[in-house]
């Protein structure tokens, strides 16, 4: 009972703690669609709510004097506000600054048309007052804010232009828009808007005239520019002539003392090259008497090494000529002793290997015998699986063979379904080479072509060919009559297409290996034992 009741309370504070959470949501989504906010250029105009104004009043004397008075539409700015949808209505009017460009055409003072293009930035005023008088105005069409501006402007611009001279517009062009601020400022203000600045961008006319107005002033500059550039250049000319002379002077003066001092140099040159001549020469001789003498003592050391040489020659010569008796005489005593030991050790290997032999020959037999037997064994043994593989081959190739002529009938079938026409030309053209060959065996039968009349080009081949050409061409007429192909167009697509695809093939295509089937092999006979070791 216990543990019931603390889950029915722990029921019912959850269904509260629901209905709670959706009561706050309701609020929120309550308040949400009631509360609305203006941004800080923005400005919130509440129609249905009433709220109280000061408005200037001017009495009988002429002063003014402040009167509160109920206005039927509210305005809030970078404020919020609490708005029934139901009985009231809200607009959000944005204060933000609007540019407005004007190309106007007017007539100065003296008669001269120009184009005057011009740049203004209004918006409508933070003051309550003016956002109620735009929010009258262009609450429900915004853009026709800078369009009024525009009119405005224009209209305004144009009754100062017809005051004013084209040379008083280009010299007091600042005064020229200030004229024109203060002319539509009060105009727009009437709307709630506020100019905060109007600039003339430029001043043209059709005929040139402005520019006109400068060309003596740009002549005399240019004349004045020219006289002083000619003058500047002249001066630059005459320094240059001086500057010219006195490099000429210092270089004459450089030559000449360049000149003495080469023939100088050259003297010394001259006696230094003497003195080293004679020097060179003296070296030489004392070089050449040094190699004389040097050759002298060389030649003489030679004459007394050939003498020793030929006196140790002979010595050596008569040493080894008696050791070579010696060594002679030990070596035929040597060989003969070697000699009978050979002959002995000859003997002794002669009856070995004839028992060798024997024994030899007789495993040779027993090896061959057991040899034979085991190789037409396995001669049989492979025979036996060669059959079994070759029929195994021919069945499959056979069984290979009969589905693919099954899947080519099936293609066949399905070609002619769904492609008639392609199939058609197909076997028209799988045709067209036996009716050629027999049209030829007609010619075949002909000896002899005699041509008569025609030029020196209408030979036989040439007329041969020619019925040869009638005679496709009459088939391929008989061909399209019958069917509606075109088999002249159905050759030349095949021919483009296959040496597309062929190129195609032989770029992509990898290289692969050709395979190599594996030929069944029969086993080696066994090696015959080897004879056993005594």
């Amino acid at each position: 009972m216990e543990i019931a009741g603390i889950v029915g309370i722990l029921v019912i504070v959850g269904i509260a703690v629901v209905a709670a959470v959706v009561v706050l949501l309701i609020l929120l989504l309550f308040a949400r669609s009631w509360i609305k906010v203006a941004r800080a250029d923005e400005a919130l105009v509440i129609s249905g709510r009433k709220q109280k104004v000061a408005r200037a009043v001017i009495g009988a004397d002429g002063s003014t004097r402040d009167e509160m008075s109920e206005s039927p539409v509210t305005v809030i700015v970078n404020g919020k506000s609490l708005v029934n949808p139901i009985t009231q209505r809200h607009e959000i009017i944005s204060l933000r600054s609007r540019q407005v460009s004007l190309n106007a055409e007017a007539q100065s003072l003296d008669s001269v048309t120009l184009n005057v293009d011009g740049v203004a930035i209004v918006k409508i005023g933070s003051d309550p007052i003016l956002v109620r008088r735009a929010a009258e105005r262009f609450a429900s069409q915004d853009k026709a804010i800078e369009q009024f501006t525009t009119e405005q402007l224009e209209g305004a611009l144009r009754g100062i232009v017809a005051t004013l001279s084209v040379v008083e517009l280009m010299r007091e062009r600042k005064k020229f828009s200030d004229q024109i601020a203060a002319d539509v400022s009060q105009e727009l203000a009437e709307q709630g808007l506020i100019l905060d600045s109007f600039q003339i961008k430029g001043i043209t006319d059709k005929v040139g005239y402005i520019q006109s107005l400068g060309a003596p002033e740009i002549q005399a500059k240019r004349q004045s520019a020219e006289i002083s550039q000619t003058n500047a250049d002249r001066a630059i000319n005459q320094k240059n002539i001086a500057n010219q002379e006195a490099n000429l002077v210092e270089q004459t003066a450089l030559d000449t003392n360049t000149a003495n001092a080469n023939a100088g140099i050259g003297r010394a040159r001259a006696e230094a090259e003497q003195a080293e001549n004679l020097a060179r020469e003296q070296a030489q001789q004392a070089v050449l008497q040094q190699q004389a003498e040097n050759r002298q003592a060389q030649l003489d050391a030679d004459v007394k090494r050939v003498a020793d040489a030929q006196r140790y020659e002979a010595e050596t010569r008569a040493q080894a000529e008696l050791y070579t008796r010696e060594r002679a005489a030990e070596a035929g005593a040597i060989e003969q002793v070697k000699q009978a030991e050979a002959r002995t050790r000859i003997a002794e290997q002669q009856a070995q290997a004839d028992k060798a032999k024997a024994d030899g020959e007789a495993a040779a037999a027993i090896a061959r015998a057991t040899g034979e037997a085991d190789a037409l064994r396995a001669q049989a043994e492979a025979e036996s699986e060669a059959r079994r593989l070759r029929a195994n081959a021919e069945a499959d190739a056979i069984r290979a063979e009969g589905e693919a002529r099954a899947a080519a009938v099936e293609a066949e079938a399905k070609a002619i379904a769904s492609n008639q026409d392609a199939f058609l030309s197909q076997r028209v053209l799988d045709v067209l080479p036996s009716i050629m060959a027999e049209f030829s065996k007609g010619y075949a039968a002909i000896g002899n072509v005699s041509i008569i009349g025609g030029s020196s080009e209408d030979g036989a081949s040439n007329v041969v060919g020619a019925d040869s050409a009638k005679a496709l061409k009459s088939v391929f007429d008989s061909v399209s009559s019958a069917t509606g192909l075109d088999l002249a167009s159905i050759i030349q697509g095949q021919a483009v297409g296959r040496g597309i695809g062929e190129g195609v093939a032989a770029a992509s295509a990898p290289t692969a290996a050709p395979t190599r089937r594996s030929a069944p092999t029969t086993p080696p006979p066994p090696a015959p034992p080897a004879p056993a070791a005594e």
